[in-house]
């Protein structure tokens, strides 16, 4: 049994602490937060605490918290030699206090805090500074159902950046079309089976290969057709950008 204290009430640390609670081989004994409020629909389910000085001894200590206090938190942490993880994409290892045995467990998977998660489906970047704690974390990992690869610091860099393309920048794409559609009264509702269809494709071709569209065909009529539809100068100047960025790609002329 691997024990598991909890620090933070984000997403990660909620989606976490109802994932390992159905696990057979993790016991979360303790919960952290500066706020209780925040975490005091748990108390029945885990012992809570807003105070640092009161956390239990434990085999892996998570810090589900914004990366900013990574470091601050982990300095603040009342022990050492014990490990302590964080879960952030863009935080180095080497940001966690080196009075402790360091680690990074980062599920690479957009969490809100009302969605249903099966870690099954949520990928495992792992990093420790030393060999034995990587087995820890992969166990922890492994009792989630999830797929796990050790990754370091700058591999992890890169796959936070690519996320923000692929996860953040896309749903603000969806959004964009969402307003475009409201405009005229048609349903966005519409479009959900091509944005299934466009994620599928990816799963068997390359980006590259999978990329259609006006752009690519270089399309110069509809491409100004959809230009002058525009009315938002901001959307305007996203739909130029990426435009520009196709035909980059794909060796065409430019607008």
């Amino acid at each position: 049994m691997i024990s598991v204290v909890i620090l933070g009430a984000g997403n990660v640390a909620t989606h976490l602490f109802k994932a390992f609670k159905k696990t057979e081989n993790i016991s979360v004994i303790q919960w952290y937060n500066r706020s209780l409020d925040t975490i005091n629909p748990y108390k029945n389910k885990v012992e809570i605490t807003n105070n640092l000085n009161e956390l239990k001894p434990a085999d892996v200590y998570i810090l589900a918290v914004s990366d900013d206090v990574v470091g601050e938190l982990s300095s603040k942490l009342p022990f050492e030699n014990r490990l302590v993880v964080h879960t952030s994409g863009s935080v180095g290892i080497h940001d966690l206090d080196k009075k402790h045995k360091r680690g990074v467990l980062y599920p690479l998977q957009t969490f809100s805090k009302n969605a249903v998660i099966d870690f099954a489906n949520v990928p495992i970047c792992i990093e420790t500074i030393d060999k034995e704690d990587y087995h820890v974390l992969k166990e922890l990992a492994k009792s989630l159902g999830s797929p796990t690869k050790r990754v370091n610091s700058n591999q992890r860099r890169v796959l936070h950046l690519a996320a923000v393309f692929v996860n953040n920048f896309t749903n603000q794409l969806y959004r964009i079309g969402h307003e475009i559609t409201e405009s005229e009264g048609a349903e966005f509702d519409f479009l959900k089976p091509l944005i299934l269809e466009t994620a599928n494709k990816v799963q068997e071709l390359s980006p590259y290969m999978a990329q259609t569209g006006p752009a690519k065909r270089n399309d110069q009529k509809t491409i100004k057709k959809h230009l002058n539809l525009l009315e938002n100068e901001h959307h305007k100047e996203i739909y130029e950008l990426l435009t520009k960025s196709i035909q980059h790609t794909h060796g065409r002329k430019k607008l």
